[in-house]
């Protein structure tokens, strides 16, 4: 079976770390899904803006770093060599401290047999230029990388897609933990503080990094963000243009 990229996902995040670690209703990202030139047609979006939220089908692009370089992406090398891809049936979730190994069909790990991800998200409109010839999405609450390759868009269904009673397993313990933003040692980025707020209280480190004193680096949108967390607070030190 051959996936075919349909578009790619264009927003802020261009390093893994930062990501958040689920897709998130609350979300202020916005991400554009840019269309790519055999899927620019409009009718294909005919009667979507009747849905409030859409489901995508993506690639994790960067997940087989031992096999690939960092910039190849993972539909690039299946073929043949797919067979020869390792995989674990375990893997160690980072918010259970990374030292506790769960079946890699428990969690949401990128790196799985096949390593696809799917994310619901929030559509916030459509942009379609007969000039440019360009088509696109604006969603929110994406949980992807800039440059992440889109294989499907669907409807989310409110109706048979969402089970409140849903039981969360190990996730349930670390669902609601979120921290509170220093601002005081630098001075604010105007159009970014709520972009960058919302990702750093969600604890973007490792759960089994928790130094008070060291400094974390973070890249997101054009800047550099260095932070450290002490207790429950993170406080910002430096922002400096990449």
């Amino acid at each position: 079976m051959t996936l075919k990229v349909i578009a790619y996902a264009r927003n802020g995040h261009t390093d893994k770390f930062g990501i958040p670690r689920q897709s998130r209703d609350e979300s202020p990202i916005l991400t554009r899904i840019v269309f790519e030139p055999g899927y620019r047609v409009a009718e294909a979006l005919r009667g979507i803006e009747g849905y409030s939220h859409l489901w995508l089908i993506w690639g994790f692009s960067r997940s087989f770093s031992s096999h690939t370089s960092s910039s190849t992406a993972w539909h690039e090398v299946l073929g043949d060599a797919r067979s020869k891809l390792e995989w674990s049936p375990t893997v160690r979730p980072p918010r259970l401290g990374g030292n506790k190994r769960m079946g890699v069909f428990a969690t949401r790990s990128p790196f799985r047999p096949n390593p696809i991800g799917l994310s619901s998200v929030r559509l916030i409109g459509i942009q379609h230029s007969d000039v440019s010839h360009q088509l696109e999405l604006i969603v929110s609450g994406a949980d992807v990388l800039d440059g992440t390759p889109i294989y499907d868009i669907k409807p989310y269904l409110s109706f048979s897609d969402s089970h409140p009673d849903a039981l969360n397993g190990f996730a349930e313990e670390t669902k609601d933990r979120m921290l509170e933003v220093d601002w005081s040692g630098v001075a604010l980025l105007s159009g970014l503080k709520d972009d960058l707020e919302y990702i750093l209280r969600q604890d973007p480190r490792p759960a089994y990094q928790n130094d008070p004193e060291r400094v974390y680096k973070m890249d997101y949108a054009g800047y550099t963000v260095s932070f450290l967390v002490k207790e429950q607070t993170v406080f910002v030190k430096k922002i400096e243009k990449t």
